[in-house]
């Protein structure tokens, strides 16, 4: 395997393309890509630092979704959608679920609610994800998290099939993205790539600090570092000094809901802050870096909210296409 990142550049099962879109970004990480965005007005600066929102970025990914649904419609007709499976009445998981809805239709595609009761068994939830692994109206599936503390995530990648699995959970999309090989990524930390490429941030060569080891936005998204030949490092609630890390990493990723671990005095003049925290103080949502304190320190930062989430939101969209793509090639 070599270290050129597009050589990395996974492929979906059955040699269908996977998330060439996110990895096509890649080309545009400079400074001229930063001038032409901001002749352009989709780059703001506030005290000279770049505001890294999730609009732009996802109102591209979502168009590219858009076409290419099109040509798949017109090539085969009636497509595929998506099964998100929940298990409960949690509200954040109805609220995400309603935008899942509201994205893919926008996009001319479908996503079905499967909705299990809190009590539902182990069993249960087992028993229709393996009837939706062989429905041929679902190319996609979504189980929503967290689920009830009697069913664990276990239960879930002991029947999920991988080739569904848009959200990267299962044990071999996980592994495949550690080999640099095809596979679906969780679409929270490849859409924090895409940001970073959009906005023209330098990977190569880099020192990456990632605040946070998560499975499902620490981990895969150090990987997604490293393949971009990033030096990463990845910090934890037990990892000792962590100011020290942060004031050498030119780009710090934080995904911890702790506000303000990342202060604007511990950044090295010109790191790029991409903050994937949220938690709530006095009914305002914040992420894990302050904000307001990094402007005029920081070269680029993402906002909380309204950066993050909106390009998370689009790449489940892109997943779920790039599964569309391999389920009707393979059909």
């Amino acid at each position: 395997m070599t270290n050129n990142h597009a050589s990395l550049t996974p492929m979906g099962y059955n040699g269908v393309p996977q998330h060439e879109n996110l990895m096509d970004y890649g080309s545009r990480g400079d400074l001229d890509t930063v001038l032409a965005q901001e002749a352009n007005h989709e780059i703001e600066r506030i005290n000279g630092t770049i505001i890294m929102t999730g609009r732009p970025v996802a109102k591209e990914i979502r168009q590219q979704c858009s076409d290419d649904v099109r040509r798949l419609t017109a090539r085969f007709g009636i497509l595929p959608g998506l099964a998100v499976v929940r298990v409960g009445e949690d509200p954040p998981s109805l609220s995400y679920a309603d935008r899942i809805t509201q994205s893919f239709s926008s996009a001319g595609l479908t996503a079905t609610i499967v909705a299990l009761p809190p009590n539902a068994s182990r069993s249960m939830l087992q028993a229709e994800l393996g009837r939706l692994n062989v429905l041929p109206e679902v190319a996609a599936i979504l189980v929503q998290m967290p689920l009830p503390p009697h069913i664990g995530l276990d239960a879930v990648i002991e029947v999920l099939d991988p080739h569904k699995d848009v959200d990267g959970i299962h044990p071999e999309n996980i592994g495949r993205l550690a080999l640099g090989l095809d596979g679906y990524v969780p679409a929270t930390p490849a859409g924090g790539l895409a940001m970073l490429d959009f906005y023209g941030i330098p990977l190569s060569k880099k020192q990456a600090l990632v605040i946070g080891r998560s499975g499902v936005v620490g981990k895969p998204f150090a990987q997604l570092l490293l393949a971009r030949d990033a030096t990463v490092t990845i910090a934890h609630s037990q990892t000792q000094n962590l100011p020290s890390l942060i004031a050498q990493a030119d780009i710090i990723a934080t995904a911890v809901g702790k506000p303000g671990i990342v202060r604007a005095a511990m950044l090295k003049e010109g790191a790029s802050v991409l903050d994937f925290g949220a938690a709530m103080i006095d009914g305002v949502m914040t992420g894990d870096a302050d904000y307001r304190e990094c402007l005029g320190r920081a070269y680029a930062i993402t906002p909380v909210p309204g950066g993050t989430g909106p390009v998370t939101n689009a790449m489940l969209l892109r997943n779920a296409v790039n599964a569309i793509k391999r389920y009707m090639h393979a059909a």
